[in-house]
């Protein structure tokens, strides 16, 4: 039987075994991470993203605009940060708002007008105008009835000279008595009406005491100031959820519009990030065209000015805008993921991206890096920082009862928070990592990627970190070892990671219950992975599938169940493989229909790594050869030849639990760098079945408990492998019951056309 396999790819294979020393080799600067320093330069703390930070140091020497694209957790944000501090470092006094912003009233009640100034200009204007309208609100008249007492007393005198005068009369004329009475009640009744006088006055003024002048209208004409650059004194503002309303402003709604009381529009007026901030940062613009402000940005990014509006709502500022122009010259640094990435190819041809492009670059951030030196001493810097940013959250939330209590108080809180007595020793203090730890995250980077690369997909792997240390910390163990990264992995799941924790506990039965009530002719069992979306964390399980192949009208394959069209087109590529192996060798021609069953996988299936485990579940249906079910397959079936997939190191990871009773597994032979990280801190050695190399992991302690993976390049290895049958014995097996298939066919048909031969 010809060989598949060169001498050069045995060599390759024995190659991977050497490959946990290389690795530790690359890290031989330290024994833990007290030895590693973190580069001062922030922007050198983002690691796995060389190109990115190339372009963001360009872009930050040109002041241009910047659109990262990527997954969550490559570090887009991070970045964005370390832009804004080199601005801030290289030229930031240049760049930073000088002027404050000032609205005034416009031509009537509707309109606004805007001024540039200096601050301390305006300070002193607004000071002085505030003192003039508060000296007219207070200068009030006194009120006085001087007047008319002086009138009453004049005339009160007068009638008391009368008085007199007539009684001197009186002697010589007594007829000039009367004149006397009357001209004596008149004097009575003025002294009363004076004193009626001096009574008013008084009431009047006490009631007047703190009375003002009314000077609303005055106030309201004083100009407003909307931005004042010295209580703002950030660079970049940061927009969530970017519409008119918080990246241009606009105008608040007055409650009090009638009866005096109404707030003029330019003291209502309020502005958004373009007239404030010189960077602005959306964190993610799949919301930016939800809202529909795409065009608006385009139109600010071009003109770099724009007139306050009031906008659409139906409330008292709708009808309000600006007479003049705001300037709005920004730097704008967007994050998108790659979905958002081809709607902005789309919309408007690409306007928003030109725009990105005639002053800045679009960065693509990489999701996977190559593991070389560099990126391996990255990954170890990375820790690291994650080290010390764990003692500083420590210092936040632990900080004040350390200073007032000490660590028996921290220690005793901590026991009532655990529900559990912890160490007597126990310090809650930050834990360094071994060279093995660090070994351990670098392998959990390794599969979350494919090809030999690391993940770039950071974030899921900070609180991974995190928990390490704290399995460290309630252990009180010195240092964060490599068991407690193994620890904390089976613990720190994504969302969809503990799903599919539950779903392989539930496979890990079927699969038992599966293998205890058949004959395994037909059942293979494939892998499978779920991705993550949130985490880009990939989650291995076992994949149950059963097959049938029986005689038929026509060739067909039916696949029930939700499938996606990969698979579907995967399923239909295995019927063609069947059917051109049969003509190869010479069967007769006969209609096959082919049945596929993933077993209890409700949830659906796509993609077309199960392509070999049909093919293989098929032919031993076919040839009525048990599949051995203790070894799991992937791969890509084309033809003959099996061609790599995706999520390989998890898809095995998921059935090395001896629990599940899994004793190997055939992957494709273009996977086999992802077999790797599994090499980490375990014992391993190079087997060969037949001609078919391979590598047997020992899963305890004293090479105790071996799981063997092979690396197939066609289906016939693994058919060896599995059924343990080679490609001659089962061709001849698929000639034979092809033969007696159209044996059967030919003795039913005379019964089907002729009933008289019944």
């Amino acid at each position: 039987m010809p060989n598949d396999y060169r001498k050069k790819d045995y060599e390759w294979i024995k190659e991977l075994l050497d490959y946990p020393r290389t690795l530790e080799e690359r890290l031989h600067f330290f024994d833990d991470t007290s030895q590693i320093s973190v580069p001062e330069d922030p922007i050198d703390q983002v690691i796995f993203q060389e190109r990115a930070k190339r372009a963001i140091r360009k872009i930050a020497q040109n002041k241009g605009h910047i659109l990262m694209v990527g997954r969550p957790g490559t570090g887009k944000s991070m970045l964005a940060n370390m832009f804004k501090q080199m601005l801030e470092k290289s030229f930031g006094d240049y760049i930073k708002p000088k002027d404050a912003i000032i609205a005034y009233p416009g031509r009537d009640r509707n309109h606004i007008r805007f001024a540039y100034e200096r601050p301390q200009k305006m300070d002193k204007l607004l000071i002085s105008l505030n003192e003039a309208i508060e000296s007219a609100r207070d200068s009030v008249d006194e009120f006085s009835l001087s007047d008319q007492i002086q009138s009453a007393r004049k005339t009160k005198i007068f009638l008391l000279l009368m008085a007199f005068a007539s009684v001197a009369a009186g002697i010589f004329f007594p007829p000039a008595f009367i004149a006397t009475g009357l001209a004596g009640l008149g004097a009575i009744f003025m002294h009363m009406q004076q004193n009626n006088y001096k009574a008013q006055e008084k009431i009047q003024r006490e009631a007047n005491v703190d009375r003002k002048n009314s000077v609303k209208h005055l106030f309201d004409m004083v100009p407003e100031i909307l931005y004042d650059p010295r209580k703002d004194k950030d660079l970049m503002a940061r927009v969530s959820e970017p519409d008119a309303r918080n990246m241009k402003g606009g105008f608040r709604h007055d409650p009090y519009q009638s009866g005096n009381l109404e707030t003029p529009a330019h003291k209502r007026a309020y502005l958004g990030a373009h007239a404030k901030s010189p960077i602005i940062f959306v964190d993610e613009l799949k919301t930016l065209n939800k809202v529909a402000y795409m065009s608006d940005l385009l139109e600010i990014m071009q003109n770099k000015r724009y007139i306050l509006e009031g906008g659409r709502n139906t409330g008292s500022g709708a009808a309000d805008r600006s007479e003049n122009f705001l300037k709005a010259d920004n730097i704008i640094v967007a994050c998108c993921n790659h979905d958002t990435l081809n709607y902005l190819q789309e919309e408007g041809e690409g306007a928003f991206l030109s725009r990105i492009e005639d002053k800045g670059e679009i960065i693509q951030m990489e999701s996977a890096v190559p593991e070389t030196p560099d990126t391996v001493q990255e990954a170890a810097q990375y820790v690291k920082q994650e080290i010390i940013n764990l003692g500083v959250e420590f210092k936040e939330s632990w900080g004040e009862v350390i200073e007032k209590e000490g660590y028996d108080s921290v220690k005793k809180r901590s026991e009532y928070i655990f529900g559990k007595a912890l160490p007597d020793e126990f310090k809650l203090q930050e834990r360094e990592f071994n060279r093995g730890a660090v070994l351990e995250v670098i392998k959990e980077l390794r599969c979350r990627a494919a090809d030999g690369k690391l993940s770039s997909i950071l974030r899921p792997i900070n609180g991974l970190i995190k928990s390490a240390e704290f399995e460290a910390i309630f252990e009180n163990s010195p240092l964060v070892e490599a068991r407690h990264v193994r620890q904390a992995v089976k613990e720190h799941l994504s969302l969809e990671g503990g799903l599919s924790k539950e779903i392989s506990e539930h496979k890990k039965y079927l699969k038992k219950y599966i293998s205890s009530l058949t004959d395994s002719i037909g059942y293979v069992v494939g892998l499978a992975v779920i991705y993550a979306s949130t985490s880009g964390q990939m989650c291995g399980q076992p994949l149950p599938i059963h097959c049938q192949i029986n005689v038929g009208a026509s060739d067909k394959v039916v696949a029930p169940g939700k499938l996606g069209d990969i698979a579907k087109a995967a399923a239909q590529n295995v019927r063609a493989s069947i059917k051109n192996v049969l003509n190869n060798i010479g069967a007769p021609h006969v209609g096959y229909e082919m049945y596929v069953e993933y077993i209890q996988a409700h949830s659906g299936i796509e993609g077309d790594s199960a392509s070999v485990a049909i093919d293989i579940g098929l032919i031993s249906d076919f040839i009525r050869q048990p599949v051995n079910q203790r070894y799991g397959v992937t791969g890509s079936l084309t033809g003959d030849i099996i061609l790599a997939v995706g999520g390989v190191t998890e898809k095995i990871r998921s059935i090395m639990d001896p629990e599940l009773g899994m004793e190997g597994a055939c992957i494709p032979w273009l996977n086999k760098r992802d077999i790797e990280p599994l090499l980490i801190n375990t014992q391993n050695e190079y087997i060969q079945n037949d001609k078919i190399p391979g590598i047997r992991i020992y899963r305890a302690e004293d090479k105790q408990d071996p799981f063997d993976i092979y690396f197939c390049k066609t289906k016939y290895n693994a058919y060896e492998i599995l059924m343990g049958l080679q490609k001659k014995e089962v061709e001849a097996r698929m000639v034979e019951r092809s033969k007696k298939d159209l044996e059967i066919i030919q003795g039913l048909r005379p019964t089907a056309f002729n009933p008289k031969q019944n």
